[in-house]
């Protein structure tokens, strides 16, 4: 399998949280260097991502940068020494890296929330209906572009229901449950899985219906997912114009408070479920 030529969002996360710790402490590039035994630009290849670095070495540099945190700095090195690949690098010539990126943010999160206005999320998604909303994409996908995308947005789905299946809790609003994406069967379809998913322990789905009128949306999905500590915490923004990476504290928790605000006025599971087999019968 061919090396992927760009960092990943897992190694550019782990460069920029060993920058924060050294500017935390006052050091400079230089000094850090000394410090580690080796360059200044060592040091930047690092912290932006360009070179991996082992655990032993986060280890020391959090030492150098008197880090206290030790369930930060444990979890540093865990993403430091996570040295297999995954099964989205099968994707690597086939899909653009910001899909693969996806998957492995996935795949880590220890949690996942998330709020739709007009899609049903990409894990709860058939295949069926993410065909037709693929078949959809400007520019136009060719055929086998968009069963690619199929085959990795099912396989994504599987941190749902391995062993440990990670907790997922999506808010969705009502216009995106009414959405006919591939016909009145796909869609059909499409909300009897939603509403199976949600008979699943792991899983909590809330509805925001048309009656409430007033709540906090950005105008695309919003994806949050919890890291091993509070601190790797990260949001994923997926726009017309393209997928946006979140992690600056100050904004992690504006989109808290976000999905928060949103929960108050959604219905509580039972109704929800209540609503989303009203809306099937009238499918």
């Amino acid at each position: 399998m061919p090396v992927r030529n760009s960092s990943t969002a897992r190694q550019l996360r782990l460069g920029a949280e060993l920058r924060k710790l050294r500017e935390a402490a006052g050091i400079s590039s230089t000094e850090a260097g000394r410090l580690l035994g080796t360059s200044q630009a060592q040091i930047s290849n690092i912290e932006t991502g360009r070179v991996g670095v082992s655990g032993n070495r986060v280890r020391m540099l959090a030492i150098n940068y008197r880090c206290t945190d030790h369930e930060l700095i444990e979890a540093l090195t865990t993403m430091a020494e996570e040295r297999r690949r995954g099964w989205w690098d099968h994707y690597q010539d086939i899909l653009p890296t910001g899909l693969l990126d996806l998957a492995a943010a996935e795949h880590h999160a220890t949690a996942l929330r998330v709020a739709q206005a007009l899609t049903v999320p990409g894990l709860l998604q058939t295949p069926e209906h993410a065909r037709a909303v693929f078949r959809e994409f400007v520019p136009a996908l060719k055929p086998h572009e968009v069963e690619h995308r199929v085959s990795h947005r099912v396989k994504r789905q599987e941190i749902l229901f391995r062993d440990r299946p990670t907790t997922y809790t999506a808010i969705l609003h009502e216009a995106a449950l009414r959405m006919q994406f591939g016909g009145v069967e796909t869609a059909r379809a499409q909300l009897t899985h939603v509403i199976s998913m949600t008979e699943r322990e792991n899983i909590t789905i809330s509805v925001i219906p048309f009656s409430v009128t007033s709540f906090p949306i950005s105008g695309h999905g919003v994806d949050y997912y919890y890291g091993a500590v509070p601190q790797l915490d990260t949001v994923h923004l997926d726009a017309a114009h393209g997928a946006q990476w979140v992690d600056a504290a100050a904004s992690l928790q504006r989109y808290r408070l976000m999905l928060d605000r949103m929960q108050e006025v959604a219905l509580d599971p039972a109704p929800s479920r209540e609503l989303m087999h009203r809306i099937a019968k009238s499918t």
